[in-house]
């Protein structure tokens, strides 16, 4: 457990259970220099504390590059999603977190909980514990607006018109909660999907895909699109090395590893999951002049909505949803320019570049605070 601890944090590390439901969880509150702890509740059978903590560390990152006033954390609950028993097991978990939330985490929603998970919180802790949680209730239902797609979207524009890239074709892996909103702003902005993945497979079509039609089939079969809609169907992960001059991983961490690197065609890659590339894929990447625009700067999208609701949090209210949508595309168009020139201006990786920006934020707030030795 020692070994996942730095100069950075955690501060604090979390574990939980309960015998009577079988629930095991864990809540990771990395760094708090900038304020509390905010981040995303995910439910998987395979939930780790290493992997809690590595995303707590980028919400730390994610918090600071979009230079908004909360600490990096993150949970996790060892459970099936589908179970049955999934709310029982769900309030077990934020009772057991009672004594930090909401003074030093607020839930939100991340793998397997969604906006109804989020109302089940507030019911178990009461208002102002959880995020996500639906309009009728008076939150940003983010994932449902496609929020964070949309602002991974509103990247992938940005960099393209810098590169000279605009309209260029898009390779989407996953059509999830990320991906089927950056794929629909993509259409919407010009850019041709040439393939795109679901759980349950891939397909692909150089011509472009025809996006609002999979949006329909998405909401009546789920991930089986793949199995209605006419295009050439390609093995799982072979979206990643289609012609496309774009690529968007928005799907699951680590599925670009250092053989992968070699082998994309792509000449602009928007991390829309997070944690998609190792840190040999980065520097692969790099070395080859493929442009990548890390995770905590492209799928930032999300955290902007959550501020919204995170100074509303102890009452109902109605956001304004375009102005919402208006700051996710400012903030982070003008993030990732920042980015990519400060990477051009030095020898380091984007990934490096990104996390070397927001660790001056979060530095310069721990000196102010006395947590570091002067």
């Amino acid at each position: 457990m020692f070994e996942l601890i730095d100069d950075w944090g955690p501060e604090k590390i979390v574990i939980v259970s309960d015998q009577k439901t079988g629930m095991r969880g864990v809540l990771v509150i990395d760094n708090t220099a900038r304020g509390m702890g905010k981040g995303g509740t995910r439910m998987q059978p395979t939930v780790s504390v290493a992997e809690i903590a590595r995303l707590a560390r980028v919400m730390t990152w994610k918090w600071a590059g979009v230079d908004l006033f909360y600490g990096g954390a993150k949970a996790g609950i060892q459970a099936d999603p589908t179970s049955p028993d999934k709310e029982a097991i769900l309030r077990s978990f934020v009772r057991k977190l009672s004594n930090e939330v909401p003074k030093e985490y607020v839930f939100g929603l991340d793998m397997g909980l969604t906006e109804n998970d989020a109302a089940i919180i507030v019911d178990e802790l009461g208002w102002g514990t959880s995020m996500g949680t639906p309009y009728e209730l008076g939150g940003v239902p983010y994932d449902k607006l496609g929020i964070t797609g949309f602002g991974v979207a509103e990247v992938v524009d940005q960099v393209a018109q810098m590169q000279k890239l605009k309209g260029a074709s898009v390779a989407v892996q996953g059509f999830g909660a990320v991906g089927h909103a950056t794929a629909s702003r993509l259409a919407e902005l010009g850019y041709p999907v040439v393939a795109i993945s679901t759980a349950k497979g891939a397909i692909a079509d150089p011509n472009g895909l025809n996006i609002p039609e999979l949006m329909e089939l998405r909401d009546q079969v789920g991930d089986s699109l793949v199995d209605h809609y006419p295009a050439l169907r390609i093995n799982p992960g072979d979206e990643l090395f289609t012609e496309a001059e774009i690529l968007v991983p928005a799907a699951l961490q680590d599925v670009i590893d250092e053989d992968a690197a070699n082998r994309l065609q792509a000449q602009l890659v928007v991390e829309g999951a997070n944690l998609p590339t190792n840190e040999a894929a980065q520097k692969v990447l790099s070395n080859r002049g493929i442009t990548v625009v890390p995770d905590f700067v492209a799928n930032a999208g999300g955290v902007v909505a959550a501020a919204f609701a995170m100074d509303n949090r102890m009452s109902a209210f109605r956001a304004e949803t375009a102005n919402i949508f208006t700051s996710v595309s400012d903030k982070l168009r003008s993030n990732a320019e920042t980015v990519l020139n400060f990477t051009s201006e030095s020898d380091l990786t984007s990934h490096e570049a990104a996390r070397q920006l927001s660790q001056e934020r979060v530095l310069a707030a721990m000196r102010a605070r006395g947590m570091v030795r002067r």
